[in-house]
């Protein structure tokens, strides 16, 4: 998947570099309730349990199964989004009528 990084340019003089995000923690993601950043931060833990080598083989099969559908469902919706901002850009002016008002 492609990195969402800006483009680099040159910096102002003074400006400051901007503050990093901190990823948020399940509970703070559910209690957000947005379903991207709770799935982000539900494949975070995921994958850290997965890498864990003291994850217990009988769950690693099913915790790596999870982990490729909680990823599939960001794709699905970031690939939604995507689209919905690529229909928003051609959406064509419509006539103003003042007699409207």
């Amino acid at each position: 998947m492609a990195s969402r990084r800006a483009p680099l340019r040159v910096a102002a003089p003074g400006e400051k570099p901007q503050a990093k995000v901190r990823a948020l923690s399940i509970i703070e993601a559910a209690e957000a309730g947005d379903p991207r950043a709770l799935l982000v931060a539900m494949r975070g833990r995921v994958a850290k349990t997965v890498e864990d080598p003291n994850c217990p083989p009988r769950d690693l099969a099913a915790l790596t199964r999870r982990l490729q559908e909680i990823s599939r469902e960001i794709e699905a919706i970031d690939a939604r989004a995507k689209q919905e901002a690529d229909e928003g850009d051609h959406v064509p002016d419509e006539a103003w009528d003042e007699t409207a008002l």
